[in-house]
């Protein structure tokens, strides 16, 4: 089913009371469970489906929108809709490297900076990295991916001056432990964790590729480096149905 003329016309039944959308839905739904279309497969462009099944773009688009809200498929701006793979263990513990753990399951990790900017540190960043409030810190926004799937979005906030210039590093190498190396920190651990949960606002959904309204999963952390200085402090948001989180 990958290319439009490999899929045959799929009849759908009209005046039976089941929505066109939903029999699209529970069709491409059923190949999806039955391994027809593989985990991280691509589905056909939206045009191919709405040959196959004989209907419009619009019908196609609200049964892909139901697959995404069921947490079947994501679909990503300009590239197309996939079939979700399944998720990935995600251990916390003394050392909880995101990069590590998505290299374990096979997978290319990689995290991209969104923005970034030093901001004065407010009470509850204050608090979460030992400096005094208003201290300056640099602020990023960050999404992680796997295989180049958004698995989590987060912010990040490091301590100033010692990690002036940090952004740029962690750009260049797509990860914040190839970024501390540069700074020095050979190692660094967990000091806390808190673990939480609500639902994607819109901003997030579309960073994460999934349906607003989806259920993240909210990881407060606050890491230390040899010396027992913390070093920073993240809140995570995890698309809940791509990890399992795994308390070591």
């Amino acid at each position: 089913m990958n290319e439009a003329g490999d899929s045959p016309v799929t009849a759908l039944r009209r005046g039976g009371g089941l929505a066109a959308w939903r029999q699209i839905a529970d069709a491409l739904a059923g190949e999806i469970r039955s391994g027809a279309l593989a985990a991280g497969a691509q589905l056909p462009a939206e045009s191919a489906l709405a040959t196959r099944f004989g209907v419009n773009r619009h019908t196609v688009r609200r049964a892909l929108g139901v697959l995404a809200e069921d947490g079947l498929v994501r679909t990503t701006q300009g590239k197309g809709s996939f079939v979700e793979q399944g998720p990935i263990p995600y251990p916390i513990g003394p050392r909880t490297r995101f990069s590590e753990i998505v290299t374990r399951t096979g997978r290319e990790a990689w995290g991209d900076l969104i923005a970034a900017a030093t901001v004065p540190a407010d009470a509850g960043w204050a608090e979460a990295l030992g400096i005094a409030p208003g201290a300056p810190i640099l602020e990023l926004h960050t999404v992680h991916r796997a295989d180049g799937a958004p698995i989590s979005t987060a912010r990040t906030c490091l301590p100033l001056p010692r990690f002036s210039g940090f952004d740029a590093a962690y750009a260049a190498s797509g990860s914040i432990t190839r970024a501390y190396a540069g700074y020095g920190v050979a190692d660094y651990t967990r000091l806390s964790t808190r673990i939480g949960a609500r639902p994607a606002d819109a901003e997030e959904a579309a960073r994460l590729d999934i349906a607003p309204g989806r259920s993240l999963i909210v990881l407060s952390s606050v890491n230390v480096d040899g010396d027992g200085q913390r070093i920073q402090a993240t809140r995570s948001l995890f698309a809940a149905d791509r990890v399992e989180l795994v308390v070591e």
